[in-house]
């Protein structure tokens, strides 16, 4: 679901008890939909995140750590030199808008002290952020609105800034049950559908929530409900509004599957028993928790989309020489025909006319006549030895493209494999390592590092149940580290059979490995590949003795014997708990 005014409300309280006079330290902007504030506090230092993204629009202190990019946005560079140093005065909301106001005061480059004052405006697809000086004048807005984009509200620099306009319904908060209630009966639908019609400031797992502590799940329609049903929910809804100002609860479900699906201000009983109720001491550790996942996977897609692009681009240009060497191929290998001719017209010179465009002889080997296309330019034994050097040269292209669909069909396999490594990296140095990869393969002519020296990301480490050291490559080149350097004889190897994915190694140091650390670590390599949606996979397993590599294989491919095939069904609870945490 997405922030309501309601519970937007609350977290105004909490941000401004926790960061009221906080100073500003660093600002970032790790995608172009997200800004991360950096605040000092007398006791602590808090990141404040503002997330403007569509599906994910949201506010809160966070614990995540964020990577940001080499050349800061503009708007980021905007808000270092208007924000930068300045002290946390209010965090304030409108009644029933989805809008949070944080006030800051700061110096200008006059030396004078200012305010300046950034608005969160968290209201789904429209979400933005807008800095705003005195007189309500804009500074600039993340995302800008000119009038092509709304005739009704602008966010352009120099432009002064207005509130979105208001619905003409009830303020849920302040209506009073009797009011909100007396406004639903009026309508046509189901009693939650007529509430959220009728109200503003919440969202519908509220309305839906009311009706069910009402009428549990014999929703009546709203304009058939008696007086009686009408008074029962009307102090329902009193007591939701009590419980909001009185004892708010920030309460996520989870659901049978261990997934976060809503969250409000109270416990929802409507998802009971089937679902489970968290409870959190406060509003930004519950949307830390419900939109992490969510955060973490449109980051890396924003990050990696040029890349991805790219390498795509690669892929497919890969694909359609294969096919045009395919079919080059197949013209080619049609060519006895010329060597028969040539033969044909030089055992028959002597009955041969010069200058004619044509000539029907016998074929020795069947019996059977065939016509002979000539040219009249050149003579017969001119004619025969063309044929036989076409013949020769469809010879030498049957085995040039040969070899050559075979380093093409190595090739797509690679490009694969990087495919799937920028699908599963984790951050901008894991997909600095990829770039790297594919400049020296020679793929990326331009690119440089922009960092001197970057650190080596370490290989992602598991530990079995039985207590044994599993390790992941988390690219090719790493891969290759991990199988031909780090890892010795006895060590087992695993990897998904026919499909790209990373090399995964149990460490045996020495001892025998169980059938269970064989199985986790199966269940591993599926879940680094291109098959951890599937399942059954086939999953190739061996010594790492078994394994070597000759020098004409890309990053990434080995060869390996003596090999055995498990069939797995990768389970991501039981993988989550393997994880070492870093």
């Amino acid at each position: 679901m997405a922030l309501d005014a309601a519970v937007l409300a609350l977290l105004a309280k909490e941000l401004k008890a926790e960061l009221l006079d906080a100073k500003i330290d660093k600002i970032g902007q790790p995608t172009r939909d997200e800004a991360v504030l950096t605040l000092r506090t007398r006791t602590a230092t808090r990141k404040l995140l503002l997330s403007a993204r569509s599906g994910s629009a949201r506010a809160g202190i966070t614990t995540e750590t964020f990577e940001n990019p080499d050349v800061p946005p503009s708007f980021c560079m905007l808000l270092r030199k208007h924000l930068i140093g300045g002290r946390l005065l209010d965090v304030r909301t409108v009644p029933s808008e989805r809008i949070l106001f944080f006030d800051f005061q700061c110096v200008n480059e006059m030396g004078d002290l200012v305010r300046r004052t950034l608005a969160a405006e968290l209201m789904g697809r429209y979400s933005n952020l807008v800095l705003i000086r005195e007189e309500d004048k804009i500074v600039d807005a993340l995302k800008r609105v000119d009038f092509e984009d709304s005739a009704v509200r602008q966010l352009l620099p120099g432009l002064t800034y207005t509130l979105p306009e208001q619905p003409d319904k009830l303020p849920f908060l302040s209506a009073g049950g009797a009011a909100v209630v007396e406004a639903a009966r009026a309508l046509p639908h189901t009693a939650a559908d007529a509430l959220m019609k009728s109200v503003t400031g919440i969202g519908p797992v509220l309305c839906r929530e009311a009706v069910w502590r009402t009428f549990g799940a014999q929703e009546p329609q709203a304009d058939a409900m008696t007086q009686e049903q009408a008074q029962a929910l009307a102090q329902t809804v009193d007591e939701i509004i009590r419980l909001y100002h009185e004892a708010p609860v920030p309460t996520l479900v989870f659901s049978p599957e261990g997934k976060p699906t809503e969250f409000s201000f109270l416990p929802l009983t409507q998802y009971l028993p089937r679902c489970e109720l968290r409870e959190y001491p406060d509003f930004s550790s519950l949307l830390d928790d419900y939109y992490r996942t969510k955060d973490r996977a449109e980051r890396l897609r924003q990050k990696s989309r040029e890349l991805s692009k790219q390498v795509h681009n690669l892929y497919d240009r890969a694909l359609r020489k294969q096919t045009a060497r395919r079919e080059e191929l197949a013209q080619s290998e049609k060519s006895d025909h010329l060597r028969l001719w040539g033969e044909l017209i030089s055992a028959n010179l002597w009955q041969i006319p010069a200058g004619v465009r044509s000539v029907t002889l016998n074929n020795y080997y069947t019996g059977e006549d065939i016509a002979i296309p000539l040219d009249p330019r050149w003579s017969p034994s001119q004619n025969a030895q063309r044929y036989f050097k076409e013949y020769k040269k469809k010879q030498t292209a049957v085995q040039m493209l040969t070899k050559l669909l075979e380093e093409s069909a190595v090739e797509i396999e690679y490009l694969a494999t990087v495919l799937d490594e920028i699908g599963r990296a984790e951050g901008e140095r894991a997909l600095n390592d990829i770039r790297m990869e594919l400049k020296g393969q020679g793929y990326l002519k331009y690119f440089k590092l922009r960092e001197k020296k970057q650190k080596p990301a370490d290989y992602i480490r598991y530990r079995s149940s039985d207590g044994f050291e599993i390790l992941v490559g988390r690219n090719n080149l790493q891969n290759d580290k991990l199988t031909l350097h780090t890892a010795r004889g006895k060590d087992l190897w695993f990897h998904t059979k026919n499909a790209p994915g990373s090399h995964t190694v149990v460490m045996s140091e020495g001892r025998d490995i169980p059938d269970t650390t064989k199985n986790e670590a199966a269940m591993i390599a599926v879940w680094h590949s291109s098959q951890k949606n599937s399942a059954k996979v086939a999953v190739d397993y061996t010594e790492v003795r078994n394994i070597r590599k000759t020098g004409d294989l890309r990053p990434g491919m080995v060869l390996y014997e003596h090999y055995e095939t498990a069939y797995i069904t990768p389970d991501e609870t039981a993988i989550e708990k393997l994880l070492e945490k870093a």
